[in-house]
């Protein structure tokens, strides 16, 4: 008999990718990474993992490479840790007959322009927003919306690109910037201008078409929007939390994803929740770990199942509090050290600690998801307490880093 296997298509290098491949393995599948750079992917050599070089931007040479695996192995599914490839995966699970995501779905969630009109056609509560694909329309859109306005590129993740622009100069900079060759634009450059939503931020996870859990999130200083700190779940009120859960299925069914996971960011301004963003995914970074240590589900897990079939199973086993803290650095430079991380590692409470810089290595922050430095993870059974937990370790950790020269 074929051994069964689960194919991925690209990886993950902050911490969900490894989560897909363990999880995997732990479903008694046999992980295959198939990707267009293999050994960008520690971890994939680190755990003996099976990978393939493929052209992951070509659609026909994936569907022939998956195809030619089913001659050695019972496919059981195929899925992704990357929003960028999510839209192809569901492509070659509807050639090869396999479940996975609607990917006209993916492809209009992904355009944040074509998301905002859809949202706006169902009238899911948005900020104002306008597309410019020069600095005039963009100093035009800014003009009608009312400064302050956010500037982000129509298609992207991770926060980057993505700038508060609260007066005429900063608005020109991040135009510049974004227009001028210093940004990576995976499509032909686009810029949203959008209305600052203000309040506080809630990010809502959905697996099919039910609200699994809501966490709340702080950022770190403007004018980007890094963050800082997330609790999962959200301090809410029985009211908050179904207002936030009712407009989250509201974005699903506007946007066709009934399908998989999804995570929806939102803000609660004077007009109750807004929804800033869609992504069609299952939130990255710590929120797997965070969810299974507040409820005891494994969310990556969970996604395996429907991806191969088999019955997803969501009840929750407990409930606790579980939050983490990501550490940023307030100059660029070099990393001189940084340390504390077993003591911090050693306080009751705490779940995970990791360093996501080495000594030595420059700094240079970018104003997105890519500054954090470390991060810490702790749970509790209170909110309060989970908090105190937190703070107890980030004092513990503590870094140098000396500023880049000035050149004159």
């Amino acid at each position: 008999m074929a051994r069964r296997a689960l194919i991925l298509i690209e990886g993950n290098t902050h911490g969900t990718g490894l989560q897909y491949v363990q999880a995997a393995e732990r479903l008694g599948l046999h992980p295959i990474t198939l990707s267009t750079d293999p050994a960008q992917y520690d971890y994939l050599a680190a755990e003996g993992i099976e990978t393939v070089r493929v052209d992951t931007g070509n659609l026909d040479a994936l569907i022939h490479e998956c195809s030619r695996l089913r001659a050695t192995y019972d496919i059981a599914g195929i899925t992704s840790a990357r929003e960028a490839v999510y839209a192809t995966v569901g492509k070659i699970c509807r050639n090869l007959d396999l479940p996975g995501p609607n990917p006209a779905s993916i492809e209009r969630c992904c355009d944040k322009f074509t998301q905002r009109e859809l949202l706006a056609q169902a009238g899911v509560p948005i900020p104002s927003y306008r597309l410019a694909a020069n600095a005039a329309q963009v100093e035009r859109s800014a003009a009608e919306i009312g400064l302050p306005v956010v500037l982000k590129p129509a298609v992207g993740n991770g926060s980057m690109g993505v700038r508060l622009c609260d007066n005429a100069d900063e608005l020109v900079e991040h135009t510049t910037y974004l227009l001028g060759g210093k940004h990576i634009w995976r499509s032909s450059p686009r810029i949203l201008v959008e209305e600052f939503a203000q309040g506080p931020f809630y990010e809502a996870e959905t697996m099919g078409n039910e609200v699994i859990g809501i966490s709340a999130a702080e950022f770190g200083p403007p004018p980007h929007f890094v963050f800082r700190q997330s609790i999962f779940p959200a301090l809410l009120t029985d009211d908050e939390h179904e207002r936030i859960a009712d407009v989250a299925l509201s974005c699903l069914q506007a946007l066709g994803l009934d399908w998989g996971p999804t995570n929806i960011e939102l803000r609660w301004t004077k007009r109750g929740p807004v929804v800033i963003e869609v992504n069609p995914r299952l939130a990255s970074g710590t929120y797997p770990r965070r969810f299974q240590l507040a409820y005891g589900i494994d969310p990556v897990t969970e996604h395996i199942k429907l991806v191969i079939g088999a019955h997803c199973d969501l009840r929750r086993r407990y409930s606790r509090v579980a939050a983490a803290r990501f550490l940023l650095p307030d100059c660029d430079g070099t990393l001189d050290w940084i340390r504390g991380d077993n003591r911090a590692a050693a306080v009751s409470g705490v779940a995970e600690v990791k360093l996501h810089a080495e000594p030595k290595t420059p700094i240079v922050r970018k104003g997105d998801y890519r500054d954090c430095i470390a991060h810490v993870i702790a749970a509790s059974p209170s909110f309060a307490q989970t908090k105190a937990i937190l703070q107890r370790a980030v004092d513990l950790i503590s870094w140098s880093i000396t500023p880049f020269p000035i050149l004159r």
